[in-house]
């Protein structure tokens, strides 16, 4: 006794061609030398990109083919589970750090979303005043997307905080994201005279050596950094997204009760440059 697949009736073979995809419901029948196959069935999957509320049914023999049409409602129902269960593997988690600067930031955003979960980190020093650090339940995070909100505010802090952000993307996470909503050293990115340092580009190399994480480079968002061009200055193991937050400042100037009394001055051309065409609505000068 062996197991194949049943011979197909001449009728069908003639009918094959309009069904262009569809997939067994029930599996084929376990057949003898001495046995034929008495029935077979199966649910059309495409039928001209209509949905797949139709079944097929034909006897062994000369018997033709059967064109069942399902319930609607069963039809919408598991269509709805589908749905909704593809939306529920669709959601992304995701564990926030944060330094003790973005604590109320970061409950913040949380507040905001279901999807993402506060996680702390234990910032402690030793009698020398270097950090001694400590991620609680490093295991728990294992596998999930992991996100960190930092602050470079001054020198003083950005070293604990990259000591934390070297360390995560090696916990085994399937992605990491680095949130550093104001690049400091944004304004030194050029050089005026022969022998200054560009602390902008310092910076960026030193991002650009975070470790990999499962989900491949880190990606660092930061909002309106000084010069767009710096982006060229990190290196391939970094993806840098620059957002701006003119748009939030917009909205809200343009919801004053004398917004139209409001006019926007420019420290400089570059700013001018960079950011007039998001403020038209306004008068501006510089």
């Amino acid at each position: 006794m062996a197991a194949t697949s049943p011979p197909l009736p001449s009728s069908f073979q003639n009918r094959k061609k309009i069904f262009s995809n569809f997939t067994s419901s029930k599996p084929f029948s376990i057949l003898s030398s001495d046995k034929k196959c008495s029935r077979f069935w199966c649910q059309i999957k495409s039928f001209e990109n209509q949905p797949p509320n139709w079944s097929v049914e034909f006897l062994s023999g000369t018997e033709p083919i059967h064109l069942i049409q399902n319930s609607p409602s069963s039809s919408m129902s598991m269509a709805a589970a589908s749905a909704s269960d593809s939306a529920v593997k669709t959601v992304k988690k995701v564990c926030l750090f944060y330094c003790a600067e973005t604590k109320a930031l970061a409950e913040r955003i949380a507040a905001e979303s279901d999807a993402i979960e506060i996680r702390s980190i234990n910032w402690r020093t030793f009698e020398d005043g270097f950090p001694n650090l400590f991620i609680p339940n490093a295991h728990g995070i294992r596998g999930q997307h992991v996100a960190f909100l930092a602050s470079f505010s001054s020198p003083g802090v950005i070293f604990e905080q990259l000591s934390v952000i070297y360390a995560l993307p090696k916990l085994f996470i399937s992605s990491f994201t680095l949130v550093l909503p104001f690049f400091p050293t944004g304004t030194s990115e050029r050089m005026e005279d022969e022998g200054d340092v560009a602390t902008a580009f310092t910076l960026a190399r030193i991002l650009s050596n975070i470790p990999t994480s499962r989900g491949g480079p880190t990606s660092l968002v930061t909002f309106d950094i000084h010069a767009l061009q710096e982006r060229f200055y990190f290196g391939d193991n970094i993806l840098p997204c620059f957002e701006s937050g003119i748009p939030l400042l917009k909205n809200r100037l343009q919801q004053l009760p004398d917004s139209d009394n409001i006019s926007i001055a420019f420290p400089d051309d570059g700013a001018w440059k960079r950011f007039h065409k998001q403020l038209q609505h306004f008068p501006t000068f510089g």
